[in-house]
């Protein structure tokens, strides 16, 4: 599904920064506004492409947002992103978007629900989160299973309390390294899914982050009699178009900018450790 807020899908249209978190040392949130009447709407799941002028363009995933404002949470691995790093409240940038096949959140409805994010991936299944508070009834048991490198790279640790506490929602975070002071779970992500409360017949999984955790949660998940259908992943390879023209994302017989980025796993299982080009 794509949606284009203008009438050239290549056309950025100026939104101005109105304001900036610092997440972690490396990563922030920026929330954007639009200069004129550009509607702030998207669905769980799906992306911008950011543009700075004068550095470049990348392909941002949208981690929630407002009726006037939209939040993207970045990561400052790049030329482009480090330089959007050291802007400022007030500055502008060009967006274009947003793009992308959704989660699969009315399909979630009346079924438990497992959220599984690694790293910088819990920015995408973020609104999800939200799209289910907002309607906490419609699921069943609601896990999230998150995991990072180290204490200090974890995101939206506060929201994760208040999930926790205010929307009856389990929320399991390990690291690689505990480090001093480190009270929680060690080890990668994949081994804390035997702990986790969920039919196996009625459940929706969601995952986001590197391609082989999700390669090995995929597998252990499948183990315990969970069906490939209801395994949803989100693919996060190089998009430079985002309308399915380059052809810089193809993956299979897909591109994961108009395809995607979210697959039913079934759909790229044959293709999902091949390297990029």
């Amino acid at each position: 599904m794509v949606t284009d807020r203008q009438p050239s899908p290549m056309t950025p249209e100026i939104f101005v920064i109105h304001s900036i978190e610092q997440n972690t040392s490396d990563v922030f949130t920026w929330g954007l506004r639009p200069r004129d009447t550009s509607s702030c709407a998207f669905l769980p799941g799906q992306f911008n492409m950011l543009y700075l002028f004068g550095k470049g363009e990348v392909p941002i995933s949208i981690s929630g947002g407002t009726e006037t404002e939209i939040h993207h949470t970045i990561r400052a691995t790049g030329v482009v992103t480090k330089a959007m790093q050291a802007m400022q409240v007030g500055e502008q940038v060009g967006l274009r978007g947003p793009y992308g096949r959704p989660w699969p959140i009315e399909e979630a409805e009346g079924k438990d629900v497992l959220l599984i994010a690694g790293g910088i991936g819990f920015a995408p299944l973020r609104p999800v989160v939200h799209a289910i508070i907002s309607n906490r009834e419609a699921f069943g048991h609601v896990t999230i299973l998150y995991g990072a490198r180290e204490p200090a790279s974890l995101l939206f640790q506060e929201e994760c309390v208040l999930w926790r506490e205010q929307h009856d929602i389990h929320v399991d975070v390990t690291v690689d390294m505990g480090l001093d002071g480190w009270r929680g779970h060690v080890g990668v992500v994949t081994t804390r899914i035997p702990s986790v409360t969920f039919d196996p017949a009625r459940v929706c999984v969601m995952m986001c982050g590197p391609e082989i955790m999700m390669r090995f949660c995929a597998e252990a998940l499948l183990s315990l009699n969970v069906h490939a259908q209801d395994i949803y992943v989100s693919m996060e390879r190089n998009m430079k178009c985002a309308v399915g023209w380059c052809g810089h994302c193809q993956l299979g017989p897909t591109f994961i900018c108009k395809d995607g980025p979210v697959y039913r796993f079934p759909e790229i299982q044959p293709f999902f450790l091949q390297r990029e080009r």
